[in-house]
């Protein structure tokens, strides 16, 4: 939610973000940055500002080549209008962000959210061929372009993504898109214990199939009553394409979902967070990476609802008290995992470790963070409380 406390700016184009920025900065005032804020208990605690810079006025479609395979928008654009536009052409930008609704372009980023097909398709780093961005000095800095090529060297505009809005302010991203598939099919399988799903995903991950997306979580995660796991596999493609999957996947008792039903079964998948939230007032997610392999581990000791992208080994574990949450990332960073509280109460982010065990590129993020904001003025504690 939009903090209303503080003097709010609103910036109506790329052009004015920059002059916004600058004055923030020459006169030394503390700024909170974003669109929408639909991610608000995202990252770390939220510091008191002097003053709000909301993009989301921001939200014209700029250049759109549908025969290039290219767009670019400003950063206050939502995923929704995004998706509607490019679904014209029978394209898309296949992130799958949460808070899909109302989350912004400028936010997806920021926050690098990504959702089930990231299996095929990669994150935004992997999408994003552009990117301009403002800064505190009142300069509007042009990273990339429009064309879609591999760029030796260092990509100003790729610390960007993730940064949570600490270190300048997002105002235009170029992306190159994908045509969505011919056709596409949703197979569903359940299992007793999470090895059983996971030796069925590794056979499938071995096999000439390339799922879209692949995911495993448990019923707990769902509306089912049968304690368990369930096996995901999202596949597109051509008519033939689609067959295969049918004819390779039934004898591991995966079943296709009734037609008209897949488009529901991800969205749930990708608003899990959001729902779940809603749901339980003191919830709280926390974010596992860890190897293919490591997953059993995640997935048995999960508590309550999880939800793992079983083809690049994140795993989103729930819980409905922040502290079981903070316990559950430290005892994986303990053993090695990467792990953050990505989402909690913004009332109890400060009691909490976030994020336990940040490594050495801590360091080399706080140098780059001196470089664009030396005097600390915005977001401030948004990477979850480090910087």
């Amino acid at each position: 939610m939009l903090d209303t406390s503080t003097e709010i700016v609103r910036p109506q184009t790329p052009a004015e973000l920059p002059e916004a920025m600058g004055q923030s900065g020459a006169a030394g005032k503390s700024v909170n940055l974003g669109g929408h804020f639909s991610k608000r208990t995202a990252g770390g605690p939220v510091a008191a500002a002097d003053l709000t810079i909301s993009t989301a006025e921001m939200s014209r479609v700029r250049q759109y080549e549908p025969r290039d395979l290219t767009i670019s928008v400003e950063a206050g654009i939502s995923y929704c209008e995004l998706s509607r536009v490019l679904a014209e052409h029978h394209q898309m930008i296949p992130l799958d962000p949460p808070f899909s609704d109302s989350a912004t372009i400028g936010g997806i980023l920021a926050a690098n959210t990504c959702g089930p097909r990231r299996r095929l398709y990669g994150t935004a780093r992997d999408l994003v061929i552009g990117l301009h961005f403002a800064t505190l000095e009142g300069k509007l800095v042009q990273s990339g372009g429009m064309v879609v090529k591999n760029v030796a060297g260092l990509d100003m505009g790729k610390l960007m993504i993730g940064s949570y809005g600490t270190l300048a302010a997002i105002a235009v991203v170029n992306f190159k898109v994908i045509p969505k598939p011919s056709f596409e099919r949703t197979f569903v399988a359940q299992f007793a214990t999470a090895g059983e799903a996971l030796s069925t995903r590794d056979t499938i991950l071995k096999s000439p199939l390339q799922p879209t997306a692949i995911e495993v979580l448990n019923t707990a995660a769902t509306e089912l009553e049968k304690p368990g796991f369930i096996l995901a596999v999202l596949a597109g493609g051509n008519s033939a394409a689609i067959s295969r999957y049918e004819r390779d996947l039934v004898p591991f008792g995966a079943k296709p979902l009734p037609a008209g039903e897949d488009a529901a079964f991800w969205g749930a998948l990708c608003d899990f967070t959001p729902h779940y939230l809603e749901a339980h007032p003191h919830g709280a997610a926390v974010r596992v990476s860890c190897t293919l392999k490591e997953l059993k581990t995640v997935l048995d000791a999960a508590p309550g609802p999880v939800i793992a992208r079983a083809g690049s080994g994140v795993c989103y574990v729930y819980f409905e008290e922040p502290e079981q949450a903070a316990g559950f990332a430290a005892a994986n960073a303990r053993e090695g995992r990467p792990a953050v509280v990505e989402y909690a109460p913004a009332n109890r982010k400060q009691d909490l470790e976030l994020w336990p065990a940040p490594g050495q590129d801590l360091e080399i993020m706080r140098r780059i963070k001196h470089m664009f904001d030396p005097r600390q003025l915005l977001n401030r504690g948004r990477l979850y409380g480090h910087i």
